[in-house]
């Protein structure tokens, strides 16, 4: 039986020659984790919503057919998405499309509080620990909403949501999120205290201003939501991702050579730019720009602990660390945010790597040179990590799992190529 385009796309790999200096500017893609909210938050807007620099992502395609089911109308047209919600008419969301992305479960405070009902399915995504959604289901059950989550389903309803004061137990993103969006439709005000502070919680709450929510606080522990003001049409673009931006980071680093990034924020970048000074790379920023110049080999850091933002962030660990795998020295890992983020490690051995993993600490120490190797990406960020290993490394690679990749990596190998990689996409079977 003969595949479609989609399917052949899916069973794809990456074929990569290693040891080739990377030179060039790339402009860095929308951020993932800011455009999945904020497709979810054209719900709330009743109208058109029209959002630009929307990456190519499998998880943005997941959510316009998350989007479609519930009765939106939605263009796509390149990197820009209008969603049109007025003709919203429905509350469920199916099983196969809650599995496609973890990130899904961001649906069900936008569609409770447009609805007053919402029926999803436990959301699937990258398989990296237990990611319970208690604090969320808890948050909104404190606002008044009847919650059954029997047999791996959500059924929420509610008559009105009631503003509450919220304290998350933990700083969780997914859970800020939600928090957000239902509160905008709940009467009164809603507090919540030791909120998730990442950018892309800032950029969520950008949009729901621009629609006309009463909002504010993002970016500190405390996010104050006074609801029920009506929200209107709106124009939004997305801020550059700042984990893609580390990793095209870490593939310079990897491979040796300079790289320019433009449209990325700096101060989202700090932490992984204060390992790669450690590692011995001469770094120069701007507001909106980073230049790195990479030595031959880098030197091994001081330990890194992951954090929430503005902590080492846990999605960059693993294309760091692929690089560092290559350094003069040890570096030492300690991943306090998923149990399973070092599955990445076991592939990155096949190429010759130096990593002992114990629980949630990984030493790597540094060898002089990885070999090229087929390896297999395990998840989203672990595939990241493989390539920027593949790059760095002498000879061929075969990297597969690239549906992995694709879910938050735009255009990748094409980005690549023009730094000067050789990297090339080929169909699993032929390679």
């Amino acid at each position: 039986m003969k595949l479609t385009e989609a399917e052949e796309f899916k069973l794809s790999a990456f074929l990569i020659e290693g040891g080739k200096k990377l030179s060039g500017s790339i402009a860095v893609q929308g951020a993932k984790n800011s455009v999945l909210p904020i497709l979810a938050a054209t719900i709330l807007t009743g109208g058109i919503s029209v959002i630009h620099n929307c990456p190519q992502l499998t998880d943005v395609d997941a959510s316009i057919a998350i989007l479609r089911h519930l009765g939106c109308e939605v263009c796509r047209d390149g990197e820009d998405i209008t969603v049109d919600s007025a003709p919203m008419n429905r509350y469920d969301v199916p099983d196969r499309l809650m599995r496609e992305m973890r990130s899904s479960v961001v649906f069900l405070g936008a569609v409770l509080g447009r609805m007053g009902c919402a029926e999803l399915s436990m959301p699937g995504g990258c398989e990296l620990g237990p990611r319970p959604i208690d604090l969320h289901l808890a948050a909104l059950k404190s606002m008044g909403a009847d919650v059954d989550g029997q047999g791996g389903s959500l059924n929420c309803c509610c008559q009105a949501l009631q503003g509450q004061e919220i304290v998350l137990s933990i700083a969780s993103v997914g859970a800020t999120e939600n928090i957000m969006l239902a509160a905008c439709c709940a009467e009164g005000t809603t507090v919540i205290s030791n909120a998730a502070r990442e950018p892309e919680i800032v950029d969520l709450q950008r949009f729901l201003r621009a629609a006309g929510a009463d909002i504010a606080g993002a970016g500190s522990s405390t996010v104050v939501i006074r609801g029920r003001r009506p929200l209107h049409e709106v124009e939004h673009t997305i801020i550059a991702d700042r984990i893609v931006a580390a990793t095209y980071l870490s593939a310079a680093a990897a491979a040796g050579g300079e790289v320019e990034l433009t449209g990325v924020d700096r101060c989202c970048m700090l932490p992984v730019l204060e390992v790669y000074r450690m590692a011995g790379c001469e770094i120069h920023t701007w507001p909106d720009r980073i230049e790195m110049c990479c030595p031959h080999q880098l030197k091994g850091v001081r330990p890194i602990r992951t954090a929430p933002y503005p902590g080492f962030p846990t999605d960059a660990q693993p294309p760091v660390l692929a690089a560092l795998a290559m350094a003069d020295g040890t570096s030492v890992f300690v991943e306090t945010i998923f149990e399973n983020r070092f599955r990445h490690a076991g592939e990155l051995l096949r190429m010759g790597a130096d990593i002992r993993v114990e629980g949630r600490v990984a030493v790597v120490c540094g060898v002089e040179q990885l070999l090229g190797a087929a390896v297999h990406s395990p998840d989203l960020r672990g595939g990241a990590a493989l390539v920027v290993a593949a790059l760095g490394a002498e000879g061929s690679s075969k990297v597969t799992g690239l549906s992995h990749i694709d879910r938050g990596y735009s255009r990748l190998e094409q980005d690549f190529t023009r730094l000067g990689a050789k990297i090339r996409r080929v169909n699993e079977k032929q390679s």
